[in-house]
């Protein structure tokens, strides 16, 4: 069984891939090919200057439609005192031009069309404006007005783009405007993606227990693309080691760069270093940096050569991080442009993050604007958690020896989206629903994006006294008054005016497995001894609902087995019961469905959104508002089992400090 050579900073870990890199001479640009302007696609890198061959414009142009003169020949015009040009073929004092025509020699300023009155020879108004035998102007010009002089654009010899520039669009003008018919970019660097793992199946396969999808390369292929390179992907291999060594020699014949997917841990069948010390020199093996602990890092002999390997490890977060920290410098060094460096900004963590001291951590987060304060929420924080790189909007990384942030530290957002894009983030903190989804996807038509965190209604409601979201859903039940919300508001948020808008009644009942095969039909059922109950967790009004049940009914509610197992949002619950990990839980109809479960009602509530008045009346909110008031919004939650949309939009309350 293998273990780590080292786990090493990872500042030591990319030195030692560069020194070996400019060791084999492959720290430098791959080479070059010239290509036809038309075939010179966006992203690619020039690999030498453009220097004009021609100016641009090559000669005098008008700026305007209009009438050539000299400007010394205008000196004097007045409203009052008008001064008459001929258009004499043989001694002509003015000429008519089009926009782009050649001025006249003798000629240095062009008067707009607008500004002359055409004349005949009798001193009548042309019947051809464009054709007249005189102009009469009553303004004087300055030398040069309305005319674009040679070389306005581009004079020969300059600079036109410096070698290492990534082309875009309006670049190919230039260079096609400076004369040039084709032009000189970087060779893409071609980067072969093995994926390896007898349980991956592809895309689109029937899954079985133990399979699992292969997208990694999907994913890194796009990456590399996106960096300018050209990904190549190769089929699964699955775990054995002669078979991963004949596919990374077979990678090696066309490629520059080998990314060797998975099998880079420590387990039984983990040959990816064993595979790089066969067929070449391990440098690297486990890199202190999360997600993407176990990161390899090689040469592959190739003829009298070598080129670089790197083990990417198989989860998928793990994977995407990893060409991020180590794939993009590489090719831009390859390919002469400068490394890619995300946009950052100042941030303020809405919650405490801890952090390994000894590795550097970078957290996924969410971010918005909420008042003066750009916010960031860290999420789910697993390798394997695709959706939370789907999700985020920018990564905090906390270097090693830092063991975390508390809420409200300021920390460094390197942005994964545009500043104006979190402007138009809604922040809601609070209770799960799947109809938050819903509205999410609604308010996207509407140019808003709606950011949930799920913490449970009590969460929420702390979370706006911090100034830390737009709005909360909430459902707390009072046990006093049976009412909902009221008495959490005073609590939560005294002295903070708040507007409690109702959204829905919705059913809440128990959450069972198809044809529910125990049976269970009421929470006196949760007590015995052979059903497992899956929970919520502290804070949740769910929780709150159950425990003011199980109060009625006079059942202790530590006697519930799996009562301290939490799960943080319904669709989590309802996983824990679709996977046999529980029996049942606390939950709503949509989620059941979601999942193919059956649903056992109990109970009726409303479900709130809490917003401070501060952000009621302003325009990132006013796309809620409307949508509680729209028809088809309406249906479509309607359409969703143990729904009532009948009292969505009303205001409950509005508090006063």
């Amino acid at each position: 069984m293998a273990v780590y050579l080292h786990d090493i900073p990872l500042s030591e870990a990319k030195k030692n891939f560069e020194d070996a890199l400019r060791a084999a001479d492959m720290w430098q640009r791959l080479g070059s090919e010239t290509l036809p302007l038309s075939e010179a696609t966006l992203g690619r890198v020039l690999a030498e200057p453009v220097w004009a061959l021609k100016s641009s414009p090559h000669y005098h142009a008008s700026a305007m439609d209009g009438f050539a003169v000299r400007a010394e020949a205008t000196t004097g015009a007045q409203p009052s005192n008008p001064i008459w040009l001929s258009l004499d073929s043989q001694t002509p004092q003015t000429a008519y031009l089009d926009t782009g025509d050649p001025l006249p020699a003798w000629a240095n300023a062009v008067i707009p069309i607008e500004n002359v009155e055409p004349l005949d020879s009798a001193g009548q108004m042309a019947a051809n404006p464009r054709k007249p035998a005189q102009i009469r102007i009553r303004a004087a010009v300055t030398p040069w007005s309305h005319v674009r002089p040679l070389g306005e654009d581009i004079v020969a010899t300059q600079l036109v783009l410096p070698a290492g520039h990534v082309l875009r669009p309006f670049d190919l003008g230039a260079i096609a405007a400076s004369g040039h018919v084709s032009v000189t970019v970087a060779r893409r660097p071609r980067v072969a993606i093995l994926p390896t793992g007898t349980e991956l199946v592809p895309i689109g396969a029937e899954l079985k227990p133990g399979d699992i999808l292969e997208y990694n390369s999907l994913v890194m292929a796009a990456q590399v693309q996106s960096m300018g390179a050209e990904p190549v992907r190769f089929p699964i291999t699955v775990d054995d080691f002669d078979a991963i060594c004949a596919r990374v020699v077979e990678a090696t014949r066309s490629c520059d760069l080998v990314l060797l997917n998975a099998g880079s841990s420590a387990g039984s069948e983990d040959y990816s270093a064993r595979v790089v010390e066969t067929l070449g020199t391990l440098l690297v093996h486990g890199v202190a940096v999360r997600p993407g602990h176990p990161v390899i890092l090689g040469m592959l002999n190739k003829g009298d050569g070598m080129i670089p390997i790197i083990g990417v490890p198989g989860y998928p977060v793990s994977a995407a991080l990893t060409v991020e920290i180590f794939v993009e410098e590489l090719i831009a060094h390859w390919l002469g442009r400068q490394p890619a460096q995300l946009p950052v900004e100042t941030v303020y963590m809405t919650r405490k993050t801890t952090s390994p001291a000894g590795d550097d951590d970078y957290v996924r987060v969410v971010a918005g604007r909420v008042g003066e304060k750009l916010l960031a929420a860290p999420i789910a924080r697993g390798a394997g958690v695709i959706t939370s790189l789907v999700r985020a909007d920018g990564l905090v990384i906390l270097p090693r020896g830092v063991q975390g942030v508390e809420a409200g530290e300021a920390v460094t957002l390197h942005l994964m989206r545009s500043p104006a894009e979190l402007s138009q983030t809604i922040f809601c903190i609070g209770s799960h629903d799947v109809i938050l989804d819903l509205l999410a996807q609604h308010l996207a038509e509407h140019g808003r994006r709606l950011v949930s965190a799920n913490v449970g209604s009590q969460g929420g409601l702390v979370a706006l006294r911090r100034g830390e979201a737009h709005l909360s859903g909430s459902h707390l039940l009072d046990p006093e008054t049976g009412e909902y919300n009221l008495a959490a508001l005073k609590q939560y948020l005294p002295g903070v005016p708040v507007r409690l808008v109702s959204f829905v009644h919705r059913e809440q009942g128990l959450m069972v497995p198809r044809d529910n095969p125990k049976g269970i039909r009421s929470l006196e059922d949760l007590i015995r001894a052979d059903v497992t109950f899956i929970n919520r967790q502290r804070g949740a009004g769910t929780r709150v609902l159950l425990d003011y049940h199980l109060g009625l009914l006079g059942i202790i509610p530590t006697s519930l087995k799996g009562y301290t197992d939490e799960e943080y949002t319904h669709l989590g619950v309802a996983a824990a019961v679709a996977s046999g990990r529980a029996d049942c839980g606390l939950g709503i109809p949509a989620a059941a469905q979601a999942l193919e479960l059956d649903f056992v009602p109990l109970f009726l509530e409303r479900y709130d959104l809490v917003i401070p008045t501060r952000f009621a009346g302003g325009d990132l909110l006013a796309p809620v508002f409307e949508l509680l008031s729209n028809p088809a919004f309406r249906q479509s939650v309607q359409k969703l089992p143990g729904y009532d949309t009948s009292c969505m939009g009303q205001i409950i309350a509005e508090t006063n400090p």
